[in-house]
This record gives structure tokens, sequence and C-alpha cells, in this order.
């Protein structure tokens, strides 16, 4: 008889291996090591805010996704942020209005900390356009803010403020060697990418990559000489993101169950060799957690104008947190439909939502 699958152990898990591994890979670094010490015992308190509340019949997912701004200097093939609509080169008047300032998210990062959400992924657009929300996201010091980035916005005042607030994780977007990197970020990128990361190096930062992994780059991104590289310029975590596609044009390009495992297999056999670093796939092999993780099951997404969207890859929502609380948000009638079944079902690879855009949408309307 199969075990019952308990999310929350599930979770829980995930966190304190997340940490434990980020404490192990900082093990060399002083400054890093007695920060993510402090950070550790901080975690352990945001597990036990969860915990009472779920006596209390409530879920509190431990990870949030904010996408601070909508704006970003470059234009990476298959970004999911340009085909949903919600990245431009620049903010129109009209949008720079409706973005959520800086103390609104302050107040975002508040009411995180009080419920127990210990992560909270920064994205955009890009969000070094954001020196105000950095800034504040900074002051936070119960959360960590790994900030997705494409890594051409590294000034000295921003690795300034990176030294200063240790809570704040650049990962650097890449995709592989120079070639593959530079077909989709843009000529030159790879050389400005790897500048960058001498730069946080040569500062004892500690910092990550994020890797869009695809059929087609998945054994050069795994590779020895790939993550060698990596951790020579100093990178002591690599997210492998799996790619979504941003229309059923490019959807052979997601891992199907085969490639997904081949990358899980491959993940657990360099987790064995290079403890100095920390290895995540995400979302990973959903059957493992029980279905797919967003719409509060273990994170959802803030948009740059407060909206609260089941994951960045679907852009749908129904309440905004700049009138509604998180823990409210996270009982919206949108996100309850969801966790009713829609994020348990089989799918081929990617998302599973993108998979059921068209019930997505029907739910959306049913619940506005």
């Amino acid at each position: 008889m199969k075990a019952a699958f308990h999310l929350e152990s599930y979770l829980t898990d995930g966190v304190e291996n997340i940490v434990s591994g980020i404490l192990k890979a900082t093990l060399c670094n002083p400054k890093e090591s007695c920060f993510m010490a402090k950070y550790a015992a901080q975690s352990k308190r945001s597990i036990k805010l969860r915990q009472a509340a779920r006596k209390n019949g409530q879920h509190i997912p431990p990870f949030l996704i904010a996408s601070i701004t909508t704006q970003c200097n470059l234009h990476c093939k298959g970004c999911y942020a340009r085909a949903n609509h919600s990245c431009y080169d620049q903010d129109s008047n009209e949008n720079a209005q409706q973005l959520l300032r800086a103390e609104q998210w302050g107040s975002i990062f508040q009411e995180a900390a009080d419920l127990g959400i210990g992560f909270i992924l920064l994205a955009g657009g890009e969000p070094f356009v954001r020196r105000d929300v950095l800034e504040t996201a900074g002051e936070y010091t119960s959360i960590l803010f790994p900030v997705f980035t494409n890594g051409t916005m590294f000034d000295r005042d921003y690795l300034e403020l990176l030294d200063r607030k240790r809570n704040l994780i650049p990962i650097v977007s890449i995709e592989g060697n120079r070639e593959t990197t530079d077909a989709r970020r843009g000529a030159g990128i790879y050389q400005r990418l790897r500048t960058a990361l001498q730069e946080l190096h040569n500062r004892q930062l500690l910092f990550g990559a994020s890797v869009t992994v695809t059929k087609q780059n998945l054994m050069e991104v795994l590779s020895d000489s790939f993550i060698d590289e990596l951790s020579a310029n100093g990178c002591k975590a690599i997210i492998y993101v799996e790619y979504v596609p941003v229309d059923h044009r490019t959807a052979d390009l997601a891992l199907d169950d085969e490639a997904r495992k081949r990358m899980a297999q491959r993940l657990d056999a360099v987790r064995a060799s290079r403890s100095d670093m920390l290895m995540i796939a995400f979302p990973g092999d959903e059957k493992s957690s029980g279905g797919c993780l967003a719409a509060g099951r273990g994170f959802f997404h803030i948009n740059a104008f407060g909206g609260a969207e089941p994951c960045p890859f679907s852009p749908y929502s129904d309440v905004n947190v700049s009138d509604t609380s998180l823990q409210e948000s996270l009982q919206s009638p949108f996100f309850q439909k969801l966790r009713q079944g829609y994020l348990v079902r089989e799918h081929t690879g990617g998302c599973a939502l993108f998979e059921q855009e068209t019930q997505v949408k029907m739910l959306l309307k049913e619940s506005t």
C-alpha cells in the first residue's frame, strides 16, 4: 500500500535541506557563514510559525516569488515575461504609476516574515532596476532573498549593497557555454556574466546561477566542465529551472518524464561528489511533491502591480495584495479552485497549468 503524501513534512524537510546546503557551501567564507548560521536560527522560527498555523487549519507556504518590476534591458529568446506582456524595455507612465512602491513591498515582506515565509525569490523583468525595493528587502534579515538577475547591472554601489545586506543573494542567469548563452541572451552577454561573477567572487559574496534547462542543453549544463567552471568562479548554488514553453510551438523543448529522470539521476551523482555546492531543480519531479506546488501549495507569485498569481508562468489573478493580506490572498476563490485538483493532474512536461490554460482561464472567470 502506497504511503500517504504529507505536504507539510515535504516542504519543511526541503527548507531544512536548502538551509543546510547553503551553510555547507559557505563554510570557507567566515562572514557569509556567520550570517547563514544566524539565518538558520531564524529559519527554525519560521518553521514553527508555519506549524502553528497548520494546527489552526491554515497552510502557509515557505516560499514566495515576487516580480518587482516589468522593466528589463535584455531580449532573451523564449522569455515568458515578455510573452505574457509583463515585461518591457521601459515602463510607460501609466505602468510606472501602478507599480507597487518600495514601502508597499516592505509591508508585504513584513507580513511574510510574520507568517513564517522564509524565502522570497525576487524576479522581474530585471530586479536590479529597482534599487529601492532591493534596499527595502535587505532590511528583513529573517528572509533570504535570492535575486534572479541577468547579471549585467552590478556596479560598485550594488556590490557594496550586497556586501552589507547578506540576505540578498544574486542568482545569475546563464544557459551553458558562451555559444549557448549568447544564442539566447544576446551577443557578448556570456563574457559580461564572467566579469560579473568574478566581481562577486573577489568580494567573497555568496551567489548562485540559474539555468533554464531544455532538452537541447540538458547534458551541457549538467556536465562536469560546466559545473567546474561555475565553481571555479565562486558560484555556490545552481538552480536548474525546467523550461516552460511560452507557446505551444516550443513545447517540444520542455523536459518529459524521461529527461526529468535523467536530470534527477545526474543531480544525485553531482550532489554526492560536490558538497561545496547546492543543487536545486525547479519544479523537479512533481510526483515526489504530490503535484505542482503553485497557487499556495508551496509558493505563489506576486506580480509588479500586486496581483497574486499561481506562479510566474500562469499570470492570472483574482486578488491584489495592495488591498488584501497575504493570508487572505492564499484563500482566494481562484487559488482554492486550483488546489482542488488542477495542480495534481498528469502532464507531459513543463508546466501543469500551462497545459490546462483554457481550464485555468475558465476558473478565473468563475472566481471574479
